[in-house]
Formats: structure tokens, C-alpha cells, sequence
């Protein structure tokens, strides 16, 4: 026979991780509502463009948000999981950790995305055959939010 002492500390200790880890349940990476460029056009819509393509404009797909999830998403599980632990199982600060950290992957794609290069005229206008990058705008307007 066995004998549990402390049995309402242990469910005070339970309890108090509980109401940690659900103290956030979403974080969202990407290019936030808010983010526009200074024409007042939509980051997120521009970004959309380039990752699928726009064939009646000529922009071909530069599919650098898809590329990232597919290189990187098998190790988000994990890192959470070990966040989670290492935070003392604090949801919102695990969650803002993973934001980061997936914001800077989908940045380091954009930056890393260098086919299909851009169209002459493109070269001419802003001297590069580099995709995505031009003022930058789209790379800095990557953020997260979590709820």
C-alpha cells in the first residue's frame, strides 16, 4: 500500500500549470493585417502575389511561404514542446518565443529565394535580379501575434 502525502500541493502545482498553458493558444506568422506599404496597398496581398504568381501581370510563383513550411515545419513540435517545458509551461511567452523565431525562418526564405529572377524590366528599374527584395518592405513587415 502506498501513501501520497502533499496531495494538495501536487493538484495546486497541477492547477497552476494548467491555467499557464492555456493562458495563450494561438500565435499567428505571417504578414499581419496592420502591415501595408506606403501607398497604402496590403503586404499581406503583394506577398500572396508573389507566392503563387500573378500569370496575367507576368509574376511568376516565388513560393518562399510554402518553402519554409515545408523545410522547417517538422521542427516546430519539438522546439514547442521544449519551450513549453523550459518556460515553465507558460503558453504566451512559449508562443511569442515560436513567433519569433518562425518570423525570422519565413525572413531568412525570403532573403534566401533567388528563382524564378526577375524580369528585365524589373532588373532595369531596381538594378537587381534578385526577387522579393526591393525596398525591403515586404521583409520588414513579417511579424506575429499571439492570442
Amino acid at each position: 500500500m502506498a501513501t501520497v502525502k502533499g496531495g494538495t500541493k501536487l493538484a495546486g502545482a497541477l492547477q497552476a500549470i494548467v491555467i499557464s498553458a492555456t493562458n495563450a493558444t494561438v500565435v499567428r506568422v505571417g504578414f499581419l493585417e496592420k502591415a501595408t506599404y506606403p501607398d497604402g496597398k496590403s503586404v499581406a496581398m503583394i506577398a500572396a502575389i508573389q507566392e503563387y504568381g500573378a500569370p496575367g501581370a507576368g509574376t511568376p510563383p516565388r513560393p518562399f511561404f510554402r518553402n519554409m513550411i515545408a523545410e522547417k515545419s517538422n521542427e516546430w513540435p519539438k522546439a514547442i514542446a521544449d519551450l513549453l517545458k523550459a518556460n515553465g509551461y507558460d503558453a504566451a511567452k512559449t508562443l511569442a518565443l515560436t513567433g519569433e523565431g518562425v518570423k525570422g525562418q519565413l525572413q531568412q526564405s525570403i532573403v534566401d529565394t533567388n528563382t524564378p529572377p526577375n524580369a528585365p524590366s524589373t532588373i532595369a528599374r531596381k538594378g537587381s535580379a534578385k526577387p522579393l527584395v526591393d525596398t525591403g518592405h515586404m521583409l520588414n513587415s513579417v511579424d506575429y501575434e499571439v492570442k
